[in-house]
Protein backbone atom coordinates (compact mmCIF):
# COMPACT_ATOMS: atom_id res chain seq x y z
CA UNK A 1 0.00 0.00 0.00
CA UNK A 2 1.51 3.40 -1.18
CA UNK A 3 1.96 6.31 1.42
CA UNK A 4 -0.59 9.14 1.48
CA UNK A 5 0.53 12.64 2.37
CA UNK A 6 -2.24 13.82 4.19
CA UNK A 7 -3.97 16.78 2.42
CA UNK A 8 -6.70 18.56 5.10
CA UNK A 9 -10.35 20.30 3.93
CA UNK A 10 -11.08 22.47 6.93
CA UNK A 11 -14.60 23.48 6.62
CA UNK A 12 -17.55 25.04 8.57
CA UNK A 13 -20.54 23.49 8.12
CA UNK A 14 -22.26 25.84 9.36
CA UNK A 15 -21.07 28.17 7.06
CA UNK A 16 -21.12 25.55 3.57
CA UNK A 17 -24.31 25.40 2.13
CA UNK A 18 -26.01 28.20 3.23
CA UNK A 19 -27.54 30.16 0.06
CA UNK A 20 -29.24 32.89 2.11
CA UNK A 21 -26.61 36.17 0.34
CA UNK A 22 -28.58 38.83 2.99
CA UNK A 23 -25.62 38.40 5.69
CA UNK A 24 -27.32 41.05 8.12
CA UNK A 25 -25.09 42.16 10.83
CA UNK A 26 -25.78 40.34 14.08
CA UNK A 27 -28.91 38.08 11.95
CA UNK A 28 -30.29 35.74 13.33
CA UNK A 29 -30.99 32.14 11.41
CA UNK A 30 -34.21 32.94 9.90
CA UNK A 31 -32.52 35.84 8.34
CA UNK A 32 -28.86 34.89 7.89
CA UNK A 33 -29.69 31.18 7.23
CA UNK A 34 -27.50 28.09 8.42
CA UNK A 35 -25.48 25.39 6.35
CA UNK A 36 -26.51 21.88 6.70
CA UNK A 37 -25.00 18.60 7.38
CA UNK A 38 -26.73 17.59 3.99
CA UNK A 39 -25.30 20.08 1.67
CA UNK A 40 -21.97 18.26 2.01
CA UNK A 41 -23.60 15.42 -0.97
CA UNK A 42 -22.08 13.07 -2.61
CA UNK A 43 -21.44 14.65 -5.69
CA UNK A 44 -19.94 17.33 -3.28
CA UNK A 45 -17.55 15.52 -1.43
CA UNK A 46 -16.19 13.96 -4.68
CA UNK A 47 -15.33 17.25 -5.89
CA UNK A 48 -13.37 18.25 -2.59
CA UNK A 49 -12.01 14.73 -3.40
CA UNK A 50 -10.77 15.45 -7.03
CA UNK A 51 -8.84 18.76 -5.77
CA UNK A 52 -6.46 16.75 -4.02
CA UNK A 53 -7.64 16.14 -0.54
CA UNK A 54 -7.61 12.98 1.59
CA UNK A 55 -9.44 14.43 5.03
CA UNK A 56 -12.24 16.38 5.84
CA UNK A 57 -12.34 18.15 9.43
CA UNK A 58 -15.85 19.14 9.81
CA UNK A 59 -15.50 22.00 12.41
CA UNK A 60 -18.13 22.26 15.02
CA UNK A 61 -20.12 19.09 14.84
CA UNK A 62 -20.91 19.06 18.72
CA UNK A 63 -23.27 20.68 19.69
CA UNK A 64 -22.47 24.28 21.63
CA UNK A 65 -24.05 27.04 23.32
CA UNK A 66 -26.11 29.15 21.30
CA UNK A 67 -28.89 32.40 21.06
CA UNK A 68 -31.15 30.18 18.92
CA UNK A 69 -34.25 28.72 20.66
CA UNK A 70 -34.32 25.01 20.49
CA UNK A 71 -36.52 24.27 23.28
CA UNK A 72 -39.53 22.45 21.45
CA UNK A 73 -36.94 19.97 21.03
CA UNK A 74 -36.29 19.29 24.33
CA UNK A 75 -32.87 21.23 24.25
CA UNK A 76 -32.45 23.86 26.75
CA UNK A 77 -32.27 27.24 25.78
CA UNK A 78 -28.72 29.00 27.04
CA UNK A 79 -28.75 32.61 28.36
CA UNK A 80 -27.66 35.01 25.71
CA UNK A 81 -25.31 37.08 27.95
CA UNK A 82 -22.70 34.02 27.96
CA UNK A 83 -23.20 33.28 24.03
CA UNK A 84 -20.80 34.75 22.11
CA UNK A 85 -22.75 35.87 19.20
CA UNK A 86 -26.21 34.66 17.85
CA UNK A 87 -24.83 31.27 16.87
CA UNK A 88 -22.75 30.66 19.37
CA UNK A 89 -18.92 29.44 19.74
CA UNK A 90 -18.34 25.92 18.46
CA UNK A 91 -15.89 25.90 20.90
CA UNK A 92 -18.50 26.41 23.81
CA UNK A 93 -19.53 22.65 24.15
CA UNK A 94 -23.05 22.10 25.74
CA UNK A 95 -23.41 18.34 25.17
CA UNK A 96 -20.27 16.26 24.38
CA UNK A 97 -22.91 13.62 22.96
CA UNK A 98 -24.79 15.77 20.79
CA UNK A 99 -24.26 16.97 17.41
CA UNK A 100 -25.21 20.78 17.05
CA UNK A 101 -29.11 21.67 15.88
CA UNK A 102 -28.20 24.32 13.50
CA UNK A 103 -27.01 21.93 11.07
CA UNK A 104 -29.75 19.01 11.08
CA UNK A 105 -32.98 19.44 8.28
CA UNK A 106 -34.73 17.25 10.83
CA UNK A 107 -33.50 18.05 14.48
CA UNK A 108 -34.74 15.26 16.17
CA UNK A 109 -32.83 12.65 13.38
CA UNK A 110 -29.56 14.92 14.10
CA UNK A 111 -27.36 11.81 15.51
CA UNK A 112 -28.41 9.70 11.90
CA UNK A 113 -27.91 12.48 9.40
CA UNK A 114 -24.43 12.72 11.23
CA UNK A 115 -23.88 9.15 10.33
CA UNK A 116 -25.35 9.28 6.93
CA UNK A 117 -22.58 12.48 6.80
CA UNK A 118 -20.02 9.59 8.23
CA UNK A 119 -20.67 7.03 5.70
CA UNK A 120 -21.02 9.59 2.50
CA UNK A 121 -17.76 11.08 3.52
CA UNK A 122 -15.86 7.68 3.22
CA UNK A 123 -17.90 6.56 0.54
CA UNK A 124 -16.21 9.40 -1.47
CA UNK A 125 -12.54 8.33 -0.44
CA UNK A 126 -12.39 11.07 2.61
CA UNK A 127 -11.36 10.78 6.08
CA UNK A 128 -13.42 12.47 8.65
CA UNK A 129 -11.81 14.59 11.42
CA UNK A 130 -14.38 16.37 13.76
CA UNK A 131 -13.02 18.72 16.98
CA UNK A 132 -12.51 17.51 20.41
CA UNK A 133 -12.28 20.17 22.86
CA UNK A 134 -10.95 19.17 26.22
CA UNK A 135 -10.25 22.11 27.82
CA UNK A 136 -13.67 23.68 28.35
CA UNK A 137 -17.11 23.12 28.11
CA UNK A 138 -20.06 25.79 27.93
CA UNK A 139 -20.52 27.60 31.61
CA UNK A 140 -24.47 25.90 31.26
CA UNK A 141 -23.14 22.48 30.04
CA UNK A 142 -26.15 19.90 29.98
CA UNK A 143 -26.35 16.80 27.90
CA UNK A 144 -30.13 16.18 26.62
CA UNK A 145 -29.11 13.46 24.89
CA UNK A 146 -26.49 11.34 27.61
CA UNK A 147 -25.99 7.62 27.05
CA UNK A 148 -27.85 6.00 29.96
CA UNK A 149 -25.41 6.11 33.15
CA UNK A 150 -23.71 8.92 32.26
CA UNK A 151 -23.83 11.85 34.66
CA UNK A 152 -23.33 14.99 33.69
CA UNK A 153 -19.92 16.93 33.85
CA UNK A 154 -20.05 18.95 37.25
CA UNK A 155 -23.27 16.79 38.57
CA UNK A 156 -21.79 15.63 41.82
CA UNK A 157 -19.08 18.27 42.23
CA UNK A 158 -18.26 19.13 45.55
CA UNK A 159 -19.27 22.89 44.83
CA UNK A 160 -17.96 24.00 48.84
CA UNK A 161 -14.08 23.81 47.48
CA UNK A 162 -11.83 25.52 44.96
CA UNK A 163 -10.18 21.99 43.80
CA UNK A 164 -11.32 18.72 44.96
CA UNK A 165 -9.50 16.16 42.38
CA UNK A 166 -12.32 14.54 41.19
CA UNK A 167 -14.47 17.68 40.57
CA UNK A 168 -15.18 18.13 37.00
CA UNK A 169 -14.68 22.08 37.40
CA UNK A 170 -12.90 24.27 39.49
CA UNK A 171 -15.22 26.63 41.94
CA UNK A 172 -15.04 30.43 44.17
CA UNK A 173 -16.80 29.46 46.79
CA UNK A 174 -19.40 31.54 48.10
CA UNK A 175 -18.62 33.72 45.76
CA UNK A 176 -21.22 34.45 42.96
CA UNK A 177 -19.91 35.25 39.04
CA UNK A 178 -19.58 38.31 38.59
CA UNK A 179 -17.71 39.65 35.27
CA UNK A 180 -16.63 42.60 34.17
CA UNK A 181 -19.68 43.39 31.80
CA UNK A 182 -23.61 43.22 31.99
CA UNK A 183 -25.27 39.70 33.00
CA UNK A 184 -28.88 41.01 32.33
CA UNK A 185 -30.39 41.17 28.87
CA UNK A 186 -34.22 42.01 27.93
CA UNK A 187 -34.55 41.69 32.23
CA UNK A 188 -33.23 38.36 31.87
CA UNK A 189 -30.53 37.78 34.35
CA UNK A 190 -27.60 35.28 34.53
CA UNK A 191 -26.42 33.93 37.92
CA UNK A 192 -24.11 31.19 38.85
CA UNK A 193 -23.25 30.52 42.30
CA UNK A 194 -20.88 29.45 43.22
CA UNK A 195 -18.58 31.42 40.25
CA UNK A 196 -16.89 28.71 38.22
CA UNK A 197 -13.38 29.11 36.67
CA UNK A 198 -12.97 30.68 32.98
CA UNK A 199 -11.71 28.27 29.95
CA UNK A 200 -8.52 30.11 29.76
CA UNK A 201 -7.45 29.53 32.89
CA UNK A 202 -8.91 32.82 34.12
CA UNK A 203 -8.78 31.50 37.71
CA UNK A 204 -11.26 34.69 39.34
CA UNK A 205 -15.01 34.98 39.77
CA UNK A 206 -14.74 38.61 37.75
CA UNK A 207 -13.37 37.62 33.85
CA UNK A 208 -13.55 40.34 31.61
CA UNK A 209 -14.77 40.29 27.72
CA UNK A 210 -11.28 39.54 26.80
CA UNK A 211 -11.68 36.22 28.31
CA UNK A 212 -13.53 32.84 27.49
CA UNK A 213 -15.87 34.02 29.70
CA UNK A 214 -18.45 31.47 27.82
CA UNK A 215 -16.80 28.71 28.80
CA UNK A 216 -15.45 26.96 32.21
CA UNK A 217 -12.34 25.45 32.54
CA UNK A 218 -12.37 21.46 33.06
CA UNK A 219 -10.32 20.08 35.97
CA UNK A 220 -8.21 17.54 34.90
CA UNK A 221 -6.46 16.84 38.62
CA UNK A 222 -4.10 20.12 38.27
CA UNK A 223 -4.88 22.29 41.57
CA UNK A 224 -3.77 25.35 39.83
CA UNK A 225 -3.09 27.80 43.42
CA UNK A 226 -0.14 25.38 44.11
CA UNK A 227 0.78 23.79 40.99
CA UNK A 228 0.39 20.49 42.39
CA UNK A 229 -0.86 17.18 40.37
CA UNK A 230 -3.15 14.43 41.76
CA UNK A 231 -3.33 11.65 38.89
CA UNK A 232 -3.05 8.71 40.57
CA UNK A 233 -5.76 7.34 41.20
CA UNK A 234 -6.57 8.83 37.99
CA UNK A 235 -9.17 11.43 38.05
CA UNK A 236 -12.95 11.31 37.16
CA UNK A 237 -12.83 14.08 34.60
CA UNK A 238 -9.76 11.36 32.62
CA UNK A 239 -12.69 8.54 32.73
CA UNK A 240 -15.30 10.69 31.23
CA UNK A 241 -13.32 12.03 28.59
CA UNK A 242 -12.38 9.02 27.12
CA UNK A 243 -15.95 7.75 27.24
CA UNK A 244 -16.79 10.64 25.14
CA UNK A 245 -14.35 10.01 22.17
CA UNK A 246 -14.92 6.11 22.19
CA UNK A 247 -18.64 7.06 21.74
CA UNK A 248 -17.57 9.28 18.50
CA UNK A 249 -14.80 6.81 17.92
CA UNK A 250 -17.51 3.61 17.62
CA UNK A 251 -19.48 6.05 14.91
CA UNK A 252 -16.23 5.57 12.68
CA UNK A 253 -14.81 8.79 12.72
CA UNK A 254 -10.95 8.67 11.29
CA UNK A 255 -9.29 11.48 13.81
CA UNK A 256 -9.51 14.62 16.09
CA UNK A 257 -8.30 17.84 16.47
CA UNK A 258 -7.90 18.53 20.33
CA UNK A 259 -8.31 22.04 20.64
CA UNK A 260 -6.14 24.08 23.08
CA UNK A 261 -4.69 20.64 24.01
CA UNK A 262 -1.58 22.04 25.95
CA UNK A 263 -3.88 23.58 28.00
CA UNK A 264 -4.44 19.78 29.15
CA UNK A 265 -1.91 17.81 31.19
CA UNK A 266 0.10 15.94 29.05
CA UNK A 267 -0.35 13.17 31.42
CA UNK A 268 -3.74 12.81 30.63
CA UNK A 269 -2.78 12.70 26.75
CA UNK A 270 -0.43 9.73 27.73
CA UNK A 271 -3.08 7.30 29.23
CA UNK A 272 -6.04 8.38 26.86
CA UNK A 273 -4.84 8.30 23.13
CA UNK A 274 -2.94 4.84 23.55
CA UNK A 275 -6.20 3.63 25.20
CA UNK A 276 -8.33 4.54 22.29
CA UNK A 277 -5.95 3.21 19.66
CA UNK A 278 -5.94 -0.40 21.22
CA UNK A 279 -9.60 -0.52 20.05
CA UNK A 280 -9.53 1.84 17.11
CA UNK A 281 -6.03 1.40 15.96
CA UNK A 282 -6.38 4.02 12.83
CA UNK A 283 -7.73 6.84 14.52
CA UNK A 284 -5.62 10.36 14.17
CA UNK A 285 -4.95 12.74 17.25
CA UNK A 286 -3.64 16.32 15.86
CA UNK A 287 -3.40 19.03 18.50
CA UNK A 288 -3.46 22.52 18.64
CA UNK A 289 -0.04 23.07 20.75
CA UNK A 290 1.88 26.72 20.53
CA UNK A 291 4.52 26.27 23.54
CA UNK A 292 7.64 25.06 20.67
CA UNK A 293 9.09 23.82 24.01
CA UNK A 294 6.62 21.22 24.40
CA UNK A 295 6.01 19.54 20.90
CA UNK A 296 8.36 16.71 21.82
CA UNK A 297 6.37 16.15 24.91
CA UNK A 298 3.22 16.05 23.42
CA UNK A 299 4.37 13.61 20.46
CA UNK A 300 6.55 11.64 22.43
CA UNK A 301 4.81 11.42 26.00
CA UNK A 302 1.42 12.59 24.95
CA UNK A 303 1.60 10.47 21.58
CA UNK A 304 -0.35 12.98 19.27
CA UNK A 305 0.05 11.58 15.34
CA UNK A 306 0.42 15.77 14.58
CA UNK A 307 0.72 19.06 16.05
CA UNK A 308 0.01 22.80 14.62
CA UNK A 309 2.93 24.18 13.20
CA UNK A 310 1.95 27.21 13.80
CA UNK A 311 4.82 29.29 16.09
CA UNK A 312 6.95 28.12 13.56
CA UNK A 313 6.68 27.37 9.89
CA UNK A 314 2.79 29.63 9.71
CA UNK A 315 4.71 32.70 11.71
CA UNK A 316 7.41 32.62 9.81
CA UNK A 317 5.58 32.25 5.71
CA UNK A 318 3.39 34.96 6.88
CA UNK A 319 6.21 37.31 8.40
CA UNK A 320 8.04 37.10 4.56
CA UNK A 321 5.05 37.58 2.74
CA UNK A 322 4.07 40.58 4.31
CA UNK A 323 7.89 41.85 3.40
CA UNK A 324 9.01 41.43 7.42
CA UNK A 325 11.36 39.02 7.18
CA UNK A 326 13.71 37.53 4.85
CA UNK A 327 13.26 33.69 2.83
CA UNK A 328 16.37 32.82 4.75
CA UNK A 329 14.36 32.41 8.29
CA UNK A 330 12.60 29.19 6.26
CA UNK A 331 16.05 27.32 7.08
CA UNK A 332 16.12 28.21 10.51
CA UNK A 333 12.56 27.14 10.86
CA UNK A 334 13.05 23.88 9.74
CA UNK A 335 15.61 23.22 11.16
CA UNK A 336 13.97 23.73 14.43
CA UNK A 337 12.35 20.68 14.07
CA UNK A 338 14.02 18.58 11.77
CA UNK A 339 13.71 15.68 14.26
CA UNK A 340 10.19 15.74 14.26
CA UNK A 341 9.31 17.64 10.66
CA UNK A 342 6.91 14.31 9.70
CA UNK A 343 4.43 15.18 12.47
CA UNK A 344 3.89 19.31 11.82
CA UNK A 345 1.01 19.85 10.02
CA UNK A 346 1.06 22.55 7.93
CA UNK A 347 -1.32 25.57 6.87
CA UNK A 348 -1.86 28.82 5.84
CA UNK A 349 -5.31 29.44 7.03
CA UNK A 350 -7.60 28.12 9.79
CA UNK A 351 -10.31 29.38 11.35
CA UNK A 352 -8.52 30.94 14.60
CA UNK A 353 -6.34 32.88 11.68
CA UNK A 354 -6.78 35.78 9.51
CA UNK A 355 -7.49 35.58 6.21
CA UNK A 356 -4.46 35.91 3.51
CA UNK A 357 -6.56 37.73 1.51
CA UNK A 358 -7.67 40.32 3.74
CA UNK A 359 -6.32 43.94 4.67
CA UNK A 360 -4.89 42.18 8.07
CA UNK A 361 -2.51 39.96 5.76
CA UNK A 362 -1.25 39.90 2.53
CA UNK A 363 -4.16 42.24 0.93
CA UNK A 364 -3.99 39.39 -2.07
CA UNK A 365 -4.14 35.75 -1.93
CA UNK A 366 -1.97 35.67 -5.04
CA UNK A 367 0.98 36.83 -3.21
CA UNK A 368 0.84 33.49 -0.44
CA UNK A 369 1.77 31.02 -3.25
CA UNK A 370 5.67 31.19 -2.53
CA UNK A 371 4.44 30.53 0.48
CA UNK A 372 1.81 28.29 -0.45
CA UNK A 373 4.43 26.04 -2.31
CA UNK A 374 6.89 25.96 0.38
CA UNK A 375 4.35 24.84 2.91
CA UNK A 376 2.50 22.22 0.93
CA UNK A 377 5.39 20.37 -0.75
CA UNK A 378 8.63 20.74 1.49
CA UNK A 379 8.34 17.72 3.41
CA UNK A 380 6.04 14.29 3.37
CA UNK A 381 4.12 15.84 6.68
CA UNK A 382 0.15 16.80 6.72
CA UNK A 383 -1.26 20.01 4.81
CA UNK A 384 -4.21 22.11 5.57
CA UNK A 385 -6.52 24.05 3.38
CA UNK A 386 -9.06 26.42 5.07
CA UNK A 387 -12.35 26.49 3.01
CA UNK A 388 -12.71 29.51 0.72
CA UNK A 389 -8.92 30.18 0.61
CA UNK A 390 -8.84 28.32 -2.39
CA UNK A 391 -10.37 31.19 -3.78
CA UNK A 392 -8.71 33.79 -2.22
CA UNK A 393 -11.67 34.49 0.34
CA UNK A 394 -11.12 37.98 1.70
CA UNK A 395 -12.87 37.67 5.04
CA UNK A 396 -13.51 41.12 5.17
CA UNK A 397 -17.07 41.42 6.74
CA UNK A 398 -18.11 42.47 10.39
CA UNK A 399 -20.78 39.61 11.09
CA UNK A 400 -21.46 40.65 14.37
CA UNK A 401 -19.70 39.49 17.78
CA UNK A 402 -17.03 38.72 15.05
CA UNK A 403 -15.82 42.30 13.68
CA UNK A 404 -13.91 43.48 10.99
CA UNK A 405 -10.83 41.67 11.73
CA UNK A 406 -9.91 39.54 8.73
CA UNK A 407 -11.22 36.47 10.22
CA UNK A 408 -13.89 34.43 8.63
CA UNK A 409 -16.62 34.32 11.61
CA UNK A 410 -17.42 31.50 13.87
CA UNK A 411 -19.77 33.19 16.08
CA UNK A 412 -22.29 34.62 13.59
CA UNK A 413 -24.82 33.10 11.46
CA UNK A 414 -23.40 34.00 7.92
CA UNK A 415 -22.77 32.75 4.45
CA UNK A 416 -19.14 33.45 2.60
CA UNK A 417 -19.78 34.63 -0.81
CA UNK A 418 -16.67 32.36 -2.34
CA UNK A 419 -18.35 29.31 -1.02
CA UNK A 420 -21.27 30.16 -2.43
CA UNK A 421 -20.29 31.15 -5.30
CA UNK A 422 -18.94 27.27 -5.85
CA UNK A 423 -21.30 25.66 -3.96
CA UNK A 424 -23.56 26.95 -6.50
CA UNK A 425 -26.90 25.74 -5.30
CA UNK A 426 -25.22 22.40 -5.31
CA UNK A 427 -24.01 22.67 -8.23
CA UNK A 428 -20.54 22.10 -7.27
CA UNK A 429 -18.63 24.46 -10.08
CA UNK A 430 -17.15 27.11 -10.80
CA UNK A 431 -19.73 29.50 -12.99
CA UNK A 432 -20.12 31.86 -10.29
CA UNK A 433 -16.59 32.51 -9.71
CA UNK A 434 -14.87 35.69 -11.01
CA UNK A 435 -11.93 34.46 -13.80
CA UNK A 436 -9.29 35.37 -11.11
CA UNK A 437 -11.02 32.97 -8.15
CA UNK A 438 -10.95 29.93 -10.91
CA UNK A 439 -7.10 30.30 -12.06
CA UNK A 440 -6.17 30.45 -8.03
CA UNK A 441 -8.73 27.87 -7.61
CA UNK A 442 -6.84 25.60 -10.68
CA UNK A 443 -3.83 27.01 -9.40
CA UNK A 444 -4.34 25.08 -6.11
CA UNK A 445 -5.24 22.19 -7.35
CA UNK A 446 -2.29 21.25 -9.26
CA UNK A 447 -0.66 22.37 -6.41
CA UNK A 448 -3.14 20.02 -3.98
CA UNK A 449 -2.69 17.28 -6.62
CA UNK A 450 1.13 17.03 -7.12
CA UNK A 451 1.20 16.45 -3.01
CA UNK A 452 0.03 13.07 -3.37
CA UNK A 453 0.95 12.11 -7.10
CA UNK A 454 4.57 12.81 -6.85
CA UNK A 455 6.27 10.59 -5.25
CA UNK A 456 8.84 13.21 -4.00
CA UNK A 457 6.91 15.00 -2.35
CA UNK A 458 4.70 12.53 -1.08
CA UNK A 459 7.55 10.79 0.57
CA UNK A 460 10.77 12.20 -0.87
CA UNK A 461 13.91 13.00 0.89
CA UNK A 462 14.48 16.94 1.30
CA UNK A 463 17.62 19.20 0.59
CA UNK A 464 17.47 22.36 1.71
CA UNK A 465 19.68 24.47 -1.36
CA UNK A 466 19.92 28.18 0.90
CA UNK A 467 23.27 27.77 2.16
CA UNK A 468 24.85 27.12 -1.26
CA UNK A 469 23.35 30.26 -2.93
CA UNK A 470 24.32 33.84 -0.96
CA UNK A 471 23.45 36.57 -2.17
CA UNK A 472 24.52 37.66 -5.35
CA UNK A 473 23.56 39.45 -8.52
CA UNK A 474 21.79 36.10 -9.65
CA UNK A 475 19.99 35.32 -6.38
CA UNK A 476 18.36 37.11 -3.54
CA UNK A 477 17.97 34.92 -0.35
CA UNK A 478 15.78 37.10 1.54
CA UNK A 479 13.13 36.96 -1.43
CA UNK A 480 14.09 34.43 -2.89
CA UNK A 481 13.76 30.09 -1.42
CA UNK A 482 15.02 27.55 -3.14
CA UNK A 483 15.27 23.50 -2.21
CA UNK A 484 14.85 19.80 -4.04
CA UNK A 485 13.37 16.57 -3.24
CA UNK A 486 14.00 13.39 -4.49
CA UNK A 487 12.32 9.52 -4.49
CA UNK A 488 12.34 6.83 -7.13
CA UNK A 489 13.00 8.03 -10.38
CA UNK A 490 12.02 11.59 -9.55
CA UNK A 491 14.33 14.28 -8.76
CA UNK A 492 12.15 17.84 -7.88
CA UNK A 493 14.36 21.22 -8.39
CA UNK A 494 11.78 23.82 -6.45
CA UNK A 495 11.86 27.69 -6.22
CA UNK A 496 9.82 30.30 -5.15
CA UNK A 497 9.83 33.94 -5.33
CA UNK A 498 8.30 36.28 -2.94
CA UNK A 499 9.42 39.22 -4.14
CA UNK A 500 6.91 41.54 -5.87
CA UNK A 501 8.46 41.13 -9.27
CA UNK A 502 9.75 38.65 -11.94
CA UNK A 503 13.19 37.56 -11.69
CA UNK A 504 15.68 36.16 -13.44
CA UNK A 505 17.65 33.37 -10.88
CA UNK A 506 20.20 30.94 -11.45
CA UNK A 507 20.24 28.13 -8.27
CA UNK A 508 23.54 26.60 -7.38
CA UNK A 509 23.27 22.62 -7.57
CA UNK A 510 25.82 21.09 -5.28
CA UNK A 511 27.83 17.93 -5.33
CA UNK A 512 26.27 17.16 -1.43
CA UNK A 513 22.58 17.26 -2.65
CA UNK A 514 23.58 14.60 -5.41
CA UNK A 515 25.36 12.52 -2.93
CA UNK A 516 23.18 12.48 -0.17
CA UNK A 517 20.55 11.69 -2.85
CA UNK A 518 22.57 8.85 -4.24
CA UNK A 519 21.92 10.19 -7.78
CA UNK A 520 24.40 10.43 -11.14
CA UNK A 521 23.05 13.66 -12.91
CA UNK A 522 24.05 11.89 -15.99
CA UNK A 523 21.02 9.90 -15.60
CA UNK A 524 18.40 12.44 -15.89
CA UNK A 525 16.42 12.00 -19.06
CA UNK A 526 13.87 14.38 -18.94
CA UNK A 527 12.74 18.08 -17.48
CA UNK A 528 9.21 19.73 -16.89
CA UNK A 529 7.52 22.54 -14.87
CA UNK A 530 5.01 20.75 -13.12
CA UNK A 531 2.70 24.22 -12.39
CA UNK A 532 2.67 24.67 -16.56
CA UNK A 533 3.64 21.38 -18.06
CA UNK A 534 6.51 23.22 -19.96
CA UNK A 535 9.18 20.56 -21.53
CA UNK A 536 12.49 22.33 -20.06
CA UNK A 537 15.74 21.51 -21.81
CA UNK A 538 18.36 22.49 -19.24
CA UNK A 539 20.64 20.14 -18.56
CA UNK A 540 21.62 19.17 -14.69
CA UNK A 541 25.42 19.65 -13.81
CA UNK A 542 26.22 19.43 -9.96
CA UNK A 543 28.40 21.88 -9.10
CA UNK A 544 26.75 24.38 -11.29
CA UNK A 545 24.00 26.90 -11.34
CA UNK A 546 20.30 25.89 -12.93
CA UNK A 547 18.79 29.08 -14.71
CA UNK A 548 15.19 29.77 -13.86
CA UNK A 549 12.68 32.33 -14.57
CA UNK A 550 10.29 33.10 -11.63
CA UNK A 551 7.31 35.51 -11.93
CA UNK A 552 6.55 37.68 -9.14
CA UNK A 553 4.65 35.80 -6.08
CA UNK A 554 5.05 32.56 -8.10
CA UNK A 555 7.30 29.39 -8.02
CA UNK A 556 8.57 26.30 -10.23
CA UNK A 557 8.36 22.92 -9.60
CA UNK A 558 10.65 21.18 -12.33
CA UNK A 559 10.37 17.18 -12.26
CA UNK A 560 13.53 15.68 -13.44
CA UNK A 561 12.90 11.96 -14.41
CA UNK A 562 15.95 9.49 -13.78
CA UNK A 563 16.26 6.24 -16.13
CA UNK A 564 16.50 4.14 -13.05
CA UNK A 565 16.51 4.68 -9.27
CA UNK A 566 19.76 4.31 -8.60
CA UNK A 567 23.09 4.81 -10.40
Amino acid sequence: MKKEKIIIYQILPRLFGNTKSLNAINGSIEENGVGKLSAFSTDVLQAIKKMGFTHIWYTGLLEHATQTDYSKYGIRNDHPAIVKGKAGSPYAIKDYYDIDPDLAENVPNRMKELEALVERTHEAGLKMIMDFVPNHVARQYHSDVKPEGVVDLGENDNRTVPFDRNNNFYYFPEQAFSPEFELTIQGNTYSEFPAKATGNDCFSPHPCRNDWYETVKLNYGVDYSNGNHFFDPVPKTWFQMFDILRFWASKHIDGFRCDMAEMVPVEFWEWLIPQLKQEFPNILFIAEVYDPNRYRDYLRKGKFDYLYNKVGLYDTLRAITCGNQSARAITYCWQTVDDIHAQMLNFLENHDEQRIASDFFAGDAWKAIPALVVSATMYQNPFMIYAGQESGEKGMDAEGFSGLDGRTTIFDYWSVESLRNWYNHGKINSEALTSDQKRLRNLYIRILALCNTSLAVREGKFFDLMYVNPPSADFNPDKQYAFMRYAGNELLLIAVNFDDRPVDIRVFLPEQAFSYFEIDETCIRSAKELLTGTVLNEKVNRNSAYPIRLEKYHAKMIRFVLKSEKN
